[in-house]
């Protein structure tokens, strides 16, 4: 029996994040990336700038001139991981064994499940959009670069399959530009060996790419053929969890503890739904004038009941400025995750005698 992979992914995640993150943005092209001032490049963008012949990595002033009504935003890593952790702790609600290619997308080889791979991918888009707003594509194919290519043929948040008896049909076509490897260099090598097109690299056999192209040639012709052996490796588990809140400006310090209580409840079901506990717990708060404060605190024995994660929460937030200046947003984060039954202990039981110093 062939092997059934699942990739997922989250389209143009540093945009979609930026999107979420600001209304206004909803309805422009994005381009995210450095200083256009300083030849910032390009990190990532909107589908409307993709369209438009923006480029990863070109440099942003030249992106803007190719999609000047586009919005240029700056590249803000710290929150595109907070967002892909939450993105991984919907996936796994979904499947628990994955592996994660970058921040917004994953594999999963449902080879064994008992469910078919189309009803596994629309669990989980169903989650993820429920969860954090974003359309989730998927693709299924017998490898994880072949299933890579599907889920591009997905569309926004659809499914797209590509059976073992259907890869040369579906590869031949596509520009040798979207075999994985493949960059400029080597598409103009390939050009000149007279290949523009996956069907065509074939027709010029491995021989004469190793000649060209060493073992990277042999490679891509695997690749082309539709031969990628390569094993999902799934992580046991997520480094950390958050969740997050949006405010309405609020100075009140009710308001704030009402969105810790809900944040904690939220987190609880999250470590209950992957059998996890939580060592470190961190608070931020995001006011209104952009500027953040946090506050963390490890704990000796790990927790997993909300009871016990709103109370360090409201613990720290007494350390932070809070009701002094207005807050737009509260996050709490779990970390030093790990199962709950090697922490030592059972859960729930006189959770007040087990917090750590």
């Amino acid at each position: 029996m062939s092997r059934v992979i699942l990739f997922v992914e989250v389209p143009c995640f540093y945009a979609a994040v930026e999107r979420a993150d600001e209304s206004s943005l909803a309805d422009r092209p994005i381009i995210v990336g450095g200083d256009p001032r300083k030849r910032g490049l390009v990190q990532g963008a909107s589908e409307e700038a993709l369209a438009a012949g923006v480029l990863l990595d070109q440099p942003v002033h030249e992106a803007l001139r190719l999609c000047p009504e586009a919005r240029a935003v700056r590249t803000n890593m710290k929150r595109y991981r907070e967002v892909s952790g939450r993105l991984f702790v919907c996936l796994r609600r979904g499947f628990d064994r994955l592996e994660p290619f970058g921040l917004g997308a994953a594999y999963l080889d449902v080879t064994s499940s008992p469910d078919p791979p189309e009803e596994i991918a629309r669990r989980l888009q169903a989650i993820v959009a429920a969860d954090l707003g974003f359309g989730l594509r998927a693709g299924i194919a017998a490898g994880k670069f072949q299933a890579r290519l599907a889920a591009e043929e997905a569309g926004r948040s659809g499914c797209y399959r590509v059976d073992p008896e259907r890869q040369t049909a579906f590869l031949s076509p596509l520009p040798v530009t979207r075999l994985e490897g493949v960059g400029a260099k080597t598409a103009a090598t390939l050009a000149e060996l007279g290949a523009h097109r996956i069907g065509q690299l074939l027709e010029i056999g491995p021989d004469r790419l190793q000649q060209a192209l060493g073992t990277h040639g042999l490679r891509i012709h695997a690749y082309a053929a539709g031969r990628d052996d390569r094993p999902v490796r799934a992580a046991s588990h997520p480094k950390s969890l958050s969740r997050e809140a949006t405010l309405e400006a609020s100075l009140d310090f009710a308001v704030l503890t009402a969105q810790i209580e809900d944040l904690a409840r939220r987190l609880e079901v999250d470590l209950r739904a992957q059998g996890l506990s939580a060592g470190r717990v961190a608070l931020k708060i995001r006011f209104s004038d952009r500027a953040t404060n946090s506050r963390s605190k490890t704990l000796a024995i790990p927790i997993s009941s909300s009871a016990e994660i709103q109370e360090l929460a409201l613990g720290l937030l007494g350390h932070i400025d809070a009701g002094s200046r207005p807050a737009r947003g509260l996050g709490i984060q779990l970390g030093r995750l790990q199962r709950s039954e090697d922490s030592g202990r059972q859960l729930d039981l006189f959770p007040s005698e087990r917090r750590g110093a």
